[in-house]
C-alpha cells in the first residue's frame, strides 16, 4: 500500500505525561510523532489522539499540544482504540469521507498500538504502523509487537516514509516545508 495524504488518517496513541518517562527512546517517539502531526496538519490529513485513562496517566505531552490544529482527542479505557465506541465512530466517519488508510504511532507498542492496529485491520482498514514512532517500556516488547504486526499483514513504515509518501512529489507546494521537518 502506498500512503496518500488524501486517503490517510493519523492516529496518535497514548503519548502521555506519566507514561512516557518509562518508555524506551521516548524522546525519539515524541519527535517523530510531532513530525507526523505537523506533516498531517500541513497536508490536511485528519489526526485523532487517544489518551488512556488521562485521570491517572495524565494528558498528552505538551510537546504535541496543538501541532495538528483540527485534531480530535478522545479519552479511553479500552487498550485498543478500535474497541472504543467514540473513536470507532469517529474513524468510521473519516473512512466514509475517503480516509481508509490508518497510520498509527504511539505507546505502548505491545499493548495499545498492537491491539488498535489488529482491531482496525480486522475491521477492514488498511493499517500502517510507524515503527520509529512507537515504543514500549522494554525493547523486547516493542520487538515482539513489530513481529506480530508484520505477521498480521500490517504495513510497517518509518516517519520519513510516511512524510514522503504523503507529499508524493518534489514539485508539491508543501515539499520544502516537509523536507525541513525530516532534516
Amino acid at each position: 500500500m502506498l500512503l496518500t495524504a488524501e486517503k490517510s488518517h493519523l492516529l496518535v496513541i497514548d503519548l502521555q505525561e506519566r507514561l512516557l518517562p518509562v518508555v524506551q527512546e521516548h524522546e525519539n517517539v515524541i519527535a517523530n510523532a510531532a513530525t507526523l502531526m505537523k506533516a498531517a496538519d500541513r497536508l490536511g490529513v485528519p489526526v485523532t489522539v487517544s489518551e488512556q485513562y488521562p485521570e491517572g496517566i495524565g494528558p498528552t505531552v505538551a510537546e504535541l499540544d496543538g501541532l495538528a490544529g483540527k485534531s480530535k482527542t478522545f479519552s479511553k479505557r479500552a487498550f485498543a482504540s478500535s474497541a472504543d465506541k467514540a473513536i470507532r465512530a469517529h474513524a468510521a466517519k473519516l473512512k466514509r469521507a475517503g480516509h481508509d488508510q490508518l497510520v498509527i504511532c504511539g505507546t505502548e507498542a505491545h499493548i495499545c498500538v498492537l491491539q488498535t492496529a489488529l482491531g482496525f485491520c480486522e475491521a477492514g482498514w488498511r493499517v500502517a504502523v510507524v515503527v520509529d514512532a512507537i515504543s514500549s517500556r522494554k525493547a523486547v516488547s516493542k520487538e515482539a509487537a513489530v513481529a506480530r504486526l508484520a505477521m498480521a499483514g500490517i504495513h510497517l513504515v518509518t516517519t520519513e516514509m510516511v512524510v514522503f509518501e504523503w507529499v508524493a512529489d518534489s514539485r508539491s507546494p508543501a515539499f520544502r516545508d516537509l523536507l525541513a521537518l525530516v532534516k
